[in-house]
Formats: structure tokens, C-alpha cells, sequence
């Protein structure tokens, strides 16, 4: 474990390994201990990098901006730059879920020369879920639309029960361990108010930030995308064709299990990552 200061944040993160260096990126509402099934094997041949993003785990929580910038995935991007450089990287693979993919493909667009291949877990880029939201986009992705209403309705109502809010469907598909240090670091002081800036962020300036690329900058590595098979996301998108209007190089698959690849289905998520980043 490290805490690195970046400058602007201190960044918490647990790291080793031997290898090439993969950066490894969280989702909405979890830690790095998202990856605990399948780092100590990635860890075999790579020098796997787990940071806790800012605003969520034991890494800052910085003062927000009437712009939500301070949580843009262009200043999480930042932190990740800054990180990799304090350990010895100038260039690394990095890997996203959920959130953490949001980070994970605006820190290739904004850095191409450091960002040497790109895996993005359950997501298509913000500015086209938006894009293209639809009555069915917004029932059951609610949670993109509350948590980014002006503060402090989310927070108040969030606050009130915290451990309900979060993680509401079956718990039995996470370690108790790592649910335990999910639901501890929700508790910290300003974590709900920094995730709900992380959506505020999106539903604006990641937003803009997506539509300024759009058709403009493409991802320039080579990209992995996987998603859950039993999710929405097949069912509403044809997720490798929104990948290539972004990169020219993407391949990718559904995988038969939910939002949490990582956890829910971590040898084959393990599989196909490992076999990405190994070419």
C-alpha cells in the first residue's frame, strides 16, 4: 500500500507485481478491491497498479468547483498520470470498470503517448449513453439522473441510509471482505458528496468533454471492451460499433454474468484481459 500526492490529491493505492505495468481502474460505489480475484494473477506478469480514484476509498476527497471539474474524468486522468510517473511509468495498459472505464478511455484520448493499450469493462463513453438516452436509459439508470441533481438533495437522501442505498441487489456475489471495505469507505467523510460530484461531472463536463472529441480525437491504442452479457447494455447498443466511431482498434465480447465482471465472472474476465494485454 502507497499513498502518493499528486499535487492536487493524495492518491491511496496497492500495487506489485512483476512486468509490464496495468493500471487498474474502479467503478461506482467500490475501491481497488474490486480487482482482488483477479490481480494476484495478473500480478504473475505484470506490475499491476490499484488506485482508489479521488474522491472514493481512502484517497482525497477535494473541495468541488460550481463546474464539478474537480471530479471531471479529465482531472481523475490527471491523478493517474501523476501516479504512474511517481512509481516509475511513463507509458502502462490500463484497464477500467464502470466509472473507472469512464477515466480509463478520457486518460487515452487526453494522453495517447502514455496509454499503450486500453480495456473498458461494462461501459460505452459517456457523451453517447447520454446521447442516446430513452425512456428505458433513464428508468433503469435512474441513479445517473438523481446523484446528479444539485446538492445536496442526493446526499441528504443517500445519507439517511447509506447501506441500503448501495449495493441493494444480491451482496452474495461480492466477498464479504470486500463488501465490508465497500460499505466502510461509503461512510468516510465526503464520500457520498464526492461520488455524486463524479455524477454531476458526468451528466456536464464529461459530457462536453465527449462531444468536443466526438468525430474529432479517436482513441489511438488498442482497445478491449467487455460487458456483461445479462446487462442492458447488448440490448440497448451495438457496443463494439459505438467503440469504433471511437478507436479503429477494438475487440471485445459479452460475458455471461452482471455489472461486476471482476467479481462475478473473474477467470474469464482474467482470461480475456490477460489475453489482451499479453499481445
Amino acid at each position: 500500500m502507497r499513498t502518493i500526492d499528486t499535487g492536487e490529491v493524495k492518491i491511496r493505492l496497492h500495487y506489485g507485481g512483476e512486468g509490464p505495468p496495468l493500471l487498474l481502474l474502479h467503478g461506482h460505489p467500490q475501491t481497488h478491491m474490486m480487482w482482488h480475484r483477479i490481480a494476484p494473477l495478473l500480478a504473475e506478469e505484470f506490475t499491476v497498479v490499484m488506485p482508489d480514484l479521488r474522491g472514493y476509498g481512502d484517497s482525497s476527497k477535494p473541495e468541488t468547483t460550481s463546474d464539478h471539474a474537480t471530479y471531471s474524468k479529465r482531472a481523475m486522468a490527471r491523478d493517474q498520470i501523476a501516479v504512474m510517473k511517481a512509481l516509475g511509468f511513463e507509458q502502462f495498459a490500463v484497464a477500467g470498470h464502470d466509472r473507472g472505464a469512464r477515466c480509463a478511455y478520457r486518460l487515452a484520448l487526453d494522453f495517447p503517448e502514455a496509454v499503450t493499450r486500453l480495456a473498458v469493462l461494462d461501459i460505452i463513453p459517456t457523451g453517447e449513453a447520454f446521447r442516446r438516452t430513452s425512456k428505458d436509459f433513464a428508468t433503469k439508470f435512474w441513479g445517473w439522473f438523481f446523484m446528479a441533481q444539485p446538492y445536496d438533495l442526493p446526499e441528504r437522501m443517500i445519507g439517511e441510509n447509506p447501506d441500503n442505498f448501495y449495493f441493494r441487489g444480491d451482496r452474495s456475489i461480492f466477498h464479504p471482505e470486500a463488501l465490508a471495505e465497500y460499505l466502510r469507505c461509503i461512510h468516510q467523510p465526503g464520500t457520498i458528496h464526492a461520488m455524486c460530484e463524479d455524477y454531476r461531472a458526468g451528466a456536464s463536463i464529461d459530457y462536453e468533454l465527449d462531444e468536443a472529441d466526438r468525430g474529432v480525437k479517436k482513441i489511438s491504442c488498442p482497445v478491449l471492451a467487455l460487458w456483461s452479457a445479462q446487462g442492458e447494455l447488448p440490448e440497448w447498443y451495438d457496443v463494439l460499433s459505438i467503440w469504433r466511431d471511437w478507436t479503429d482498434d477494438v475487440e471485445g465480447r459479452g460475458i455471461e454474468c452482471g455489472h461486476f465482471l471482476a467479481e462475478e465472472a473473474p477467470d474469464e474476465t482474467y482470461e480475456e484481459m490477460h489475453r489482451f494485454f499479453s499481445k
